[in-house]
């Protein structure tokens, strides 16, 4: 990136800090206000089991932006068939498909990028891969052979690799 554009992406983004109506959330030890309304809300709506959320705003290294929040119910979370959610688990459970998600989401679009990595494969294989996390949902094709993580899915397969974190 040069000079200039660098410039222009701080400016913008100084820009934006400046436009925001309210000060951002302060994200620190201890500071649990994402919990704090969470819990308000599962309150104000009698939802006595409580309930999880995940949420992110992303900016990815190819520019595009995400911004994504889930909220699901205990209750609902434990009377779900677990054992339907193991392939859309499994998909993420191979090196090669993680890396190519990795991929995927940094600009490598096309299958023709993807196999001139090293270490990922033959084409066969790859097209294995690509196919695997396409049914599942973690990819979708645009045409002419590209792919992408669809925008529903950015944020929560970042979640996923937080949560895989040690």
């Amino acid at each position: 990136m040069d000079l200039e554009q660098r410039v222009a992406d701080l400016e913008r983004r100084f820009a934006a800090l400046e436009a925001a109506d309210r000060p951002a959330p302060r994200v620190g030890d201890g500071d649990f206000w994402a919990l704090e309304t969470l819990k308000e809300q599962l309150s104000q709506a009698g939802v006595v089991d409580g309930g999880v959320l995940f949420t992110g705003a992303v900016r990815l290294p190819t520019e595009e932006q995400y911004s994504w929040q889930q909220t699901a119910f205990v209750e609902d979370l434990l009377d779900d068939d677990w054992p339907e959610a193991a392939d859309v688990f499994a998909a993420l459970g191979h090196p090669v498909r993680l890396r190519l998600l990795r991929e995927v989401i940094g600009g490598r679009r096309t299958a023709a990028e993807l196999a001139e990595l090293e270490q990922i494969g033959t084409t066969g294989q790859i097209y294995h891969h690509l196919r695997q996390l396409t049914a599942v949902g973690w990819l979708h094709t645009t045409g002419r052979g590209r792919y992408e993580v669809p925008p529903g899915r950015v944020v929560p397969l970042l979640v996923a690799l937080a949560a895989a974190r040690p």
